[in-house]
Parts: C-alpha cells; structure tokens; sequence
C-alpha cells in the first residue's frame, strides 16, 4: 500500500472542530423570514391542519406572535391576509383596513426594527381565486396592474419594510417601482417572486390562504415546472424593471434554477421553501421516520450552497431554536 498516491481528504473531518472550522456555508438567524398568517375577528388561533404549528391568527393573537418571533431573533415576517369578505375587484387588497394593512400598523407596534415584508397578490381577495382581474374566464395581465400596484403601495403607507408581488403578471415590477416612487416610497424595496412555478408544492398554502382557484389552474401566469430557460427571462424582466430581491419558489426542487440566478446576478436571492415541502417533513417527523431538526438544517443548508441568501420557511421558528440551542 506504500507505493499508492492518493489525497486524504478525511483528515478535515476528522473532528467536530475541524470540521466547523472548514465549513462553507451556514445558516444563521439572520436568513430567515418567517410568514404568518392573518385574518379578522377576536381570540382567534387556528392551526391549519396540513400544517402543523401553522396558525391563522387574529390580530391580538398576532400580537403576541410577533413578540414571540421577535424573542428569537427573527429579523423579518412576511404576512399573508386572508380577509372576511372577497369582491370581483380585490378591494380588500388595498384598503386602508384590510387584515395587511392592520396587521402592519400592529407588528410595527409591537416591534418598529421587525423587517415587515408583504405578500402582493389579488387571489386571496376574489372569489375566482386568481392572481389578476378575470373577464369571462380569461385572467387579464394588464388592467390587472393598476390593482397590485395599488395594493403595494396600501402596504407602503400602512409601514411595510418590503413588498413582495407573487401574481406572475408581466409588468407588476414596473408598475409598483413607479407608483411607490411616485408617492415618495422610493426606498420601500421590491422582492419579486420572478421566478414562480405553477407547482403541486403548494396546496397546504392554498388551504391556509383560502386561495384555491374557482376554476382552472394558474399555469397561464405561473411557470412550467419542465423550464430553466424560461426563469433567466423572467428574472431578467424584473432586474431591469427594478427588482431588488429575486425569489424561487419552490425552492427544494428548483435549487439548480437558484445556482442559475446566483451565477448571473448580485441581487439577493430568496429562496421559498413551501409549504408541501413543509408538510411532508412534518409528517414523517410525526410517524418517527426522519430525524427532523437534522433534515430541515441539512435542506437549509442546500438553500445556501444553492446560492441563496434568504429563505423564506415554515421552519423559522424551529431553525432559531436549533440554533440557539447550538446546532
């Protein structure tokens, strides 16, 4: 054996020691935004059965869960409204007393340094349950606009940090950085979902959401699973119309789409781990089959040699324990 050549590339895992000294990515605290989702009325904290520690939360209980996510550390949330009453315009999108805009003015109550971002979307606020205006089944692109940017620019005055269009409009960048720009907004940033799949993975949050399309699907907005291709253009689109963030979602299927988007631009790439993805750890963990803290920072850690910076997760609040408690 004398005579064999070879590296030994065992000797920098060889202790606990060396082995975090060689380490090339992390997870921190400070990756994570949490969502939360929030709906009228008083006392209200309903787990959403396909995901658990999923709550909806009324504002007084929101309350308290801000404090909570604050404790950890958490350094950002993005909410999710899910109003009472829904119309063929989305009114409660943008109106100065929507469950957003509500819950924005609370969260900053509770905690002004908290980073509130918001999800920017009409399907939550119609009964057709999609993203855009819709005119005799057809889901219009451009009257579609003027209604997300109005909603973005709600969530700007009631004192979002950031917002974060997921409609997969073609324009929507364009016409929020304009409208928030023009009201003086200029420093609100614009995370965008540029590149959203029409993906099976979503269907815990459409549940939670009450988002469930009344007819159809959503694939002639959002993207074919089968293309890569097709993100670097859509990505593209929002860097010049003055995207800050660039978003994946899903995340856990697409990682070679966040390497792609890692490798072309230097904005800040956010990854979505969604909310099957969430749901199917949290099911196995229940039956015993996986060890789940150990799965969710090894999945997190993927994020980041994908080449995330951010990841937008269910398992915040788990992963800031974890850490805590020095994992």
């Amino acid at each position: 054996m004398n005579h064999l050549e070879f590296q030994r590339h065992r000797r920098l895992r060889s202790s606990a020691g060396i082995r975090a000294m060689v380490r090339e990515n992390h997870v921190s605290v400070n990756d994570l935004i949490h969502p939360l989702f929030v709906v009228e009325g008083n006392n209200v904290k309903h787990e959403i059965p396909s995901m658990p520690g999923v709550f909806h939360f009324s504002l007084d209980n929101f309350r308290r869960e801000v404090n909570k996510v604050s404790e950890l550390g958490i350094p950002s949330i993005i909410l999710f409204g899910v109003p009472d009453h829904k119309d063929e315009c989305s009114s409660q999108a943008y109106a100065e007393e929507g469950i957003v805009q509500k819950a924005i003015r609370v969260a900053k109550e509770e905690n002004p340094n908290l980073v509130i971002t918001t999800d920017v979307c009409l399907c939550q606020y119609n009964p057709a349950g999609h993203c855009g205006i819709v005119e005799n089944g057809e889901i219009l692109n451009d009257p579609s606009l003027e209604l997300i940017a109005k909603t973005a620019l709600s969530h700007a005055q009631a004192g979002a940090d950031i917002v974060a269009p997921s409609d997969m409009m073609d324009g929507r960048i364009a016409a929020i950085r304009h409208t928030l720009d023009q009201n003086g907004y200029l420093n609100v940033p614009v995370i965008s979902y540029a590149v959203k799949y029409a993906s099976a993975y979503y269907g815990p949050f459409r549940e939670a959401a009450h988002s469930t399309p009344a007819f159809g699907d959503r694939k002639t907005y959002q993207m074919d699973p089968a293309n890569s291709r097709e993100a670097m253009r859509e990505a593209e689109s929002d860097v010049r119309e003055g995207a800050d963030m660039l978003m994946v979602k899903p995340a856990l299927s697409y990682m070679d789409v966040i390497r792609q988007l890692r490798d072309r631009w230097d904005l800040p790439i956010v990854a979505y781990n969604v909310s099957a993805e969430y749901a199917m750890v949290k099911a196995a963990a229940q039956n015993g089959w996986i060890d789940e803290r150990a799965l969710v920072m090894e999945t997190m850690t993927g994020f980041k040699r994908a080449g995330a910076d951010l990841i937008l997760t269910y398992f915040s609040k788990d992963i800031a324990g974890y850490l805590k408690e020095g994992y």
